[in-house]
């Protein structure tokens, strides 16, 4: 059944800041003396959410680095280079595809609200979405709480809508609203780790038309 609405994760979905966000752990590491340093397929086995619990995964002591410090760092380095990148491969194709079938399109992202807006501007995206749904701070967190409030006041069923992300915990969101959901390998999280949620699983976001037909 094709959906009413698509629910799109930002970052890793849509944005295509997988080597940026590495490379930032990276140097992360370095600038608080940890000797530790993670490629590309061992970044995407700890990414996930709370970024806390991932912090500790990739090595952090907080007991001598609070996390607010780490994230504020971090993001101090993330935001100007995040300029930089683009969409992932099939996002914009994927974007068309579902405004010319008609299907309402959202954001839910773990970003900041006005940095997740600054970043659609930038790459002349907005016309596509009727919402887009961010934090108000930097740290992460509620984005369930984020998509719950969204379904309740738009009236949205939410056996209607599709929710398309890169990481489990886009699974848990989700699960979380009652709505159906894709994920896409082409992100933070690899494959494999995907497919322990047990729902559809897709390479790149030109998949996605022919996944939502066979929903």
């Amino acid at each position: 059944m094709k959906p009413s609405l698509l629910i799109w994760d930002w970052n890793g979905t849509l944005l295509d800041d997988l080597d940026l966000c590495n490379r930032c752990l990276n140097d992360l590491l370095d600038a608080y003396g940890y000797a530790q340093r993670y490629d590309a397929a061992a970044y995407k086995d700890i990414f996930g959410f709370p970024i806390q619990d991932y912090y500790r995964r990739a090595g952090f002591d907080f007991t001598r680095h609070p996390y607010e410090a780490l994230a504020e760092h971090y993001m101090e380095e993330y935001l100007p280079a995040a300029e930089g990148c683009g969409l992932c491969p099939g996002a914009h194709g994927a974007l068309e595809w579902a405004r010319d079938a008609g299907i309402r399109q959202v954001i839910l992202s773990a970003s900041q609200l006005p940095i997740l807006r600054r970043q659609v501007e930038e790459r002349s995206l907005s016309g596509f979405f009727d919402e887009l749904l961010g934090q108000s701070d930097i740290y992460a967190r509620g984005k369930k709480e984020t998509g719950l409030s969204y379904l309740k006041e738009s009236g949205i069923d939410p056996a209607s809508a599709v929710l398309v992300g890169d990481t489990l915990h886009d699974f848990e969101v989700a699960s979380a609203m009652g709505t159906r959901c894709v994920l896409c390998a082409a992100g933070h999280q690899s494959r494999a780790r995907l497919e322990t949620a047990g729902v559809p699983v897709i390479d790149t976001l030109n998949e996605l038309p022919a996944c939502l037909a066979g929903l």
